[in-house]
């Protein structure tokens, strides 16, 4: 009798032994496989919720892609903060913020940077090709202008155009770095230059001001499918630039006329991707690239990148 209690004890034992080692590994596996990803989360191409950073020029064209996509993926949330492009870029070291979308590629010290920091490189690439809109009042009646014309007037230096000249921000934005670099190669930009919230504020100062002239992002203000860019269209309208290659011809930043270079304004957008893995930043990333996101952004009167 005491021999059977003594094997039942013992086997009761070796169970309890066996249970633990068993949670222990499972425990361990799981372990293993989150750290395995680095900035990782609940989360796979068409499900779980992540964060992104995106310059503020995109913001009805992105919010677009967003909507269809989490509408194909109704397991998929993704958060968006709109923001100057210097803002986005810092956002690259935050841990939080899965991607980045903004006008140029991260520079070679900034990839090493991140390398060194999650211990993998970051993906990115080309989307789409932007356009730089000039917005004038609907009373104005300058509405052609050679590119020489917007150069002077952001300088402040124009004798023939007396406009304030409106841009999305001052200093961090992507509008006001191809202005500087693009157009004033490293200048100053003139006193009459005002910055405004965001480009939604650049559409409501010039459509109550016949003395201002805005700069956006054509997404903006190209769509004609928009209603809320409809709305925009009865109190400004979009300046005509004189044709890169052509001889006395003025264009609009159309699609055709962006992608054969006859508009002379201009500028990538790019995807930063910081995911290790095969996450909803990645399902996100595809959707872009290819199809469906790639005729979003044609909807859009952006230029594909494919």
């Amino acid at each position: 009798m005491m021999n059977a209690v003594f094997s039942r004890k013992g086997v009761n034992n070796l169970m309890m032994i066996i249970f633990i080692i068993v949670t222990v590994a499972i425990v361990s596996c799981g372990d293993g496989k989150d750290a395995g990803r680095g900035l990782s989360g609940l989360d796979s191409i068409t499900g779980g919720t992540i964060r992104i950073s995106v310059d503020e020029s995109f913001k009805p064209v992105i919010d677009s892609q967003i909507k269809v996509f989490e509408s194909l993926y109704p397991d998929a949330k993704i958060n968006v903060d709109y923001k100057p492009e210097a803002e986005c870029l810092r956002d690259l070291t935050n841990d939080s913020v899965r991607m980045v979308i903004v006008t140029r590629a991260i520079t070679r010290d900034e990839e090493k940077i991140m390398t060194d920091r999650y211990q993998f490189k970051p993906a990115f690439g080309p989307i789409a090709v932007d356009a730089v809109a000039v917005i004038v009042n609907n009373k104005s009646e300058d509405t052609l202008f050679k590119i020489t014309d917007i150069q002077d007037m952001v300088k402040g230096t124009s004798e023939k155009y007396k406009y304030k000249v409106l841009l999305d921000g001052t200093s961090a934005t992507s509008t006001v770095r191809f202005v500087r670099d693009s157009l004033l190669k490293g200048g100053n930009l003139g006193k009459n230059v005002v910055a405004a919230s965001n480009s939604k504020g650049v559409i409501e100062y010039v459509s109550r001001n016949k003395d201002a002239i805005g700069m956006i992002g054509v997404s903006w203000i190209g769509n004609q499918d928009d209603t809320a860019q409809l709305s925009f269209l009865k109190n400004v309208k979009m300046g005509q630039l004189e044709c890169r290659g052509c001889t006395g011809t003025y264009v609009q930043p159309y699609q055709a006329n962006i992608a054969l270079g006859r508009y002379p304004m201009v500028r990538p957008l790019y995807y930063i991707l910081k995911e290790n893995y095969k996450g909803l930043g990645s399902g996100f990333s595809n959707f872009l690239i290819y199809e469906k996101g790639q005729l979003i952004f044609k909807r859009a009167y952006l230029v594909p990148a494919r």
